[in-house]
């Protein structure tokens, strides 16, 4: 299996996580973003979107973080991560809508803007951020974990751009259960950085 990946990207980031804390092999080509590999044959024809994370295991193409976290987990077993049944599944459902919704367009596009010169509108990203921080911060403050009182596939989809923040102009200083958890995730064995995690 190989993922199409950006050092930098917190989505990427994401699959390289948890294929790191679960032990699924996978080989990692790195994609010239700056030289606009990712808008060129053979990548735009595995990702029309022109986007990575891109994960090709031979007649399947995902090109979706969230996606394939999901397909990983299910294809190798790991059923702690993304279990079987429904609740367990729908648990960890609304924070993978969270991170692809409010996480994303919060910290994250604040990053984008600080970090990567993007044409957003900052205001409007620590807002967002503002809001679901403190949410993220109280869910937290009774739970180890996002979802189903272990690590899951949440965790690993919502923690890169929560971690990150920082490089956003987002201060996690007043949120130590947002900070804890990231050092719990930090301490399971297996586990990965990237630049500024």
């Amino acid at each position: 299996m190989k993922l199409y990946d950006l050092e930098l990207s917190g989505n990427c980031y994401k699959v390289r996580l948890f294929a790191a804390l679960t032990q699924i092999p996978l080989t990692v080509t790195p994609v010239d973003m700056v030289g606009g590999e990712h808008k060129r044959a053979p990548l735009i024809d595995l990702n029309p979107w022109g986007q990575v994370p891109v994960l090709d295991d031979g007649d399947v193409v995902l090109r979706d973080s969230h996606a394939i976290l999901i397909y990983l987990a299910s294809k190798f077993g790991k059923t702690d991560w993304w279990p079987t049944d429904a609740l367990g599944q729908a648990n960890i459902a609304q924070w993978l809508s969270t991170s692809a919704n409010e996480v994303q367009n919060g910290p994250g596009a604040a990053r984008l803007v600080d970090k990567f010169g993007y044409a957003l509108d900052k205001a409007d990203a620590l807002r967002r951020a503002d809001r679901i921080l403190p949410l993220i911060d109280a869910h937290l403050s009774a739970h180890d974990w996002l979802a189903n009182g272990r690590p899951t596939i949440a965790d690993c989809a919502v923690m890169p751009y929560v971690a990150l923040s920082h490089e956003g102009g987002v201060d996690l200083a007043p949120y130590p259960n947002i900070r804890a958890w990231v050092e719990r995730i930090k301490a399971l064995p297996g586990f990965i950085g990237m630049p500024a995690i």
